[in-house]
């Protein structure tokens, strides 16, 4: 079973049953190997849980083919409504590598509740790389393509800062975040 099949029997919109909530059912996150997902979710759905892997539409090229696939949003993620069983059942497997504890159940819930609706309603969704305040980026698209520098440390985080190391002097650039891409 997909993800997705997955998602419209537990129907996402994350209505769930208060007997399942009192049998112990939670949200948890699953780790996976790398390219795993899928089957994690299968064998999951067959040993009666719900898992939920957010797919994207992708179109990929191989020669002159045109191809569209279905890759998950967050690799190497999983999310799983179910029991902990459910989850060491995974691990066991050796394709899930372990299980990270949800400690706000609600909050996960309403997030994976949005997703899902901006799945349903194909929304366009791009991974958007958090940067944090001092990350060294480099802006990958539009014309300031190639420039290097640093994410500002103040409040914002689509500030660039633009350093001169030789004279200890730097500038500072406002730039769409979802242009730069953190450097190695």
């Amino acid at each position: 079973m997909s993800g997705n099949a997955a998602q419209e029997e537990m129907g996402v919109g994350f209505q769930r049953d208060p007997a399942l909530v009192a049998a112990g059912y939670q949200w948890h996150v699953l780790q996976t190997r790398s390219r795993q997902e899928k089957v994690v979710v299968e064998a999951l759905s067959a040993a009666g849980a719900s898992p939920f892997l957010p797919l994207q539409r992708r179109v990929t090229y191989y020669g002159h083919r045109k191809r569209v696939v279905e890759t998950p949003l967050f690799g190497g993620y999983v999310f799983l409504w179910g029991l902990l069983e459910h989850a060491y059942l995974a691990t066991s497997s050796k394709r899930a590598v372990r299980v990270i504890p949800v400690l706000d159940q609600v909050r996960l819930d309403n997030e994976l509740a949005h997703l899902h609706m901006a799945i349903e309603r194909g929304a366009p969704l791009v991974e958007y790389a958090r940067l944090v305040p001092g990350t060294r980026v480099r802006v990958e698209a539009g014309p300031f393509q190639g420039l290097e520098g640093l994410v500002e440390d103040e409040v914002r985080n689509d500030r660039l800062i633009l350093e001169v190391k030789a004279i200890g002097r730097s500038l500072s650039l406002e730039i769409d975040a979802s242009l730069l891409e953190p450097v190695d």
